[in-house]
Formats: C-alpha cells, structure tokens, sequence
C-alpha cells in the first residue's frame, strides 16, 4: 500500500516539472500547453469582408437606385461581392454567408430598379408628349421663359 503525499512537501527530484515525469500541472507530452497555440497553428479569423462590402454596396444601389449609375454601379458590385462573399462562407472560410446574401439581394433590387427606371424613361422620351416637349424645349433656346412655358403645356397635355 503506497501513502499519500504531503501537499506541503517540496517536490522531489522526478517530480519536478520538466524533470520528465507529468506532474499535476504540465499536461501530457503530446498535447500543446494551456493558452498555446494547437498542432498546425491557429486557425486564423474568418474572412468577411466581402459579405460585410456586399452588405453596404446593397444598401447604397437600393438607396440610389433612382440615379442611374447609382443604382447600377453599386448593384453591379453588391452582387459580384456578394456571391463571392457567399462562396466564402460556403467552404467555411468566412462567416457571414446571410450577410452576402442580403447584399446580393438588395444589390438585384437596386439593380432592377434602377434599369426599370432608364426603361420608363426610355419609352417616355420617345413618345409623342416626350419628343413634342423635346422640341419645344430645342424652339425656346436661351429663352428660360419659353422653357418653362413649354413644361407647362407639357405638364397639362400629361393630366388631362
């Protein structure tokens, strides 16, 4: 029968830390310390950015989505950032694959919006009210009385 050690006694030779044998505080020979770094090195912090940008770049078409290179631009770049944002998160090197994703959906609707836009505006500049106030405004020149005559009849020809 062995007896138990004092706790107040100094430690002997063999049972010192370092000394080879595994005393209470050192952990087993192949496992790394406490605080310290794991086999292969740290893992290192996600990566996202790209979702993060996306996320902005979304916000920033939909908020600009009425001027044209606003919405277009910005939509443009929140997709694209977007789905390589998403791409991240999908092999686990980022987390924040919802946030790519909101971007890459507010960057399509910034997007649609904006060529919705150019579209409607498109159609009315080569209507016959358009291309009437059109030339109307070419006729006025300098004139900024004329101009605004011609968007007045322009204004009434539109409401009835």
């Amino acid at each position: 029968m062995t007896t138990p050690q004092d706790p107040f006694d100094t430690p002997s030779e063999g049972n010192r830390p370092g000394s080879g044998s595994a005393p209470y505080g050192s952990p087993p020979a192949n496992q790394p310390g406490y605080g310290q770094p794991a086999p292969g090195g740290p893992a290192g912090s996600p990566k996202n950015g790209l979702g993060v940008a996306a996320l902005v770049l979304g916000i920033l078409a939909l908020l600009t989505s009425f001027t044209v290179l606003g919405g277009v631009l910005f939509g443009l770049l929140a997709i694209v950032l977007g789905l390589v944002g998403r791409g991240r998160a999908k092999r686990g090197e980022a987390t924040n694959g919802g946030m790519a994703l909101a971007g890459v959906i507010l960057g399509v609707l910034g997007l649609l919006i904006s060529v919705a836009l150019i579209a409607l505006g498109a159609s009315f500049l080569n209507s016959d009210s358009g291309r009437e106030l059109q030339d109307c405004i070419e006729s006025a020149g300098q004139d900024q009385a004329a101009a605004q005559q011609c968007q007045r009849d322009f204004a009434e020809n539109i409401t009835g």
